[in-house]
């Protein structure tokens, strides 16, 4: 007898690998939270606890050389990403969209996908102690109408260090946790097509 996985569903975790470039992004994520009157205004129409530049600013690596910094190593990731999930490509994976999140305490993002993507991700910047994970569910849950409960669960929380790049297929649908922590976390949220 043998049992063998099928259809894995792949997170990858690592370090960006430049502590310097995610210090002068915090700084960055910070100044923008402070100029982006157009995303702070989103933010507040929407019950956005915090700031993000998501609704309002759609050129941060154009406009800010850190996030064209940030493009690079995130480039690599991604690649490195696409080969261990088997991707067939004719071309390689281009960056679609890049957005920062500053999220202050009670702060949280609810179940989603990104549509249009093949790669989704997020650099954590800043993350105080209790700022909560990446809860992200288990792609079979639509089709477990009769399952026994799993000894996992259905869905699983990754708590990230700051610096760490997590990287998953854009149709695995994932939330925020509310940030539990006294400070604001920080983060870049990306795609790739």
């Amino acid at each position: 007898m043998s049992v063998e996985a099928l259809f894995p569903t792949l997170l990858y975790r690592a370090p960006l690998g430049d502590g310097a470039l995610v210090a002068e992004v915090e700084r960055s994520v910070r100044a923008l939270a402070a100029d982006d009157a157009a995303g702070r205004r989103w933010c507040r129409e929407h019950g956005y606890r915090g700031y993000t530049s998501y609704a309002s600013l759609n050129d941060l690596p154009a406009r800010d050389p850190a996030f064209a910094d940030l493009k690079r190593l995130l480039d690599r990731h991604v690649a490195a990403f696409a080969r261990d999930a088997g991707f067939v490509l004719s071309r390689k994976l281009r960056l679609d969209s890049l957005w920062v999140n500053l999220l202050k305490p009670g702060g949280h993002h609810g179940a989603h996908i990104h549509p249009h993507s093949a790669v989704s991700g997020t650099l954590y910047v800043a993350l105080p102690p209790g700022a909560g994970g990446l809860k992200l569910e288990d792609p079979r849950l639509p089709m477990m109408m009769a399952a026994p409960l799993r000894a996992g669960g259905t869905h699983r929380t990754v708590l990230p260090d700051a610096g760490d790049v997590l990287l998953w297929e854009s149709w695995l649908r994932h939330e925020v946790v509310p940030n539990g922590g006294k400070g604001e976390r920080i983060s870049v949220s990306f795609n790739y097509a």
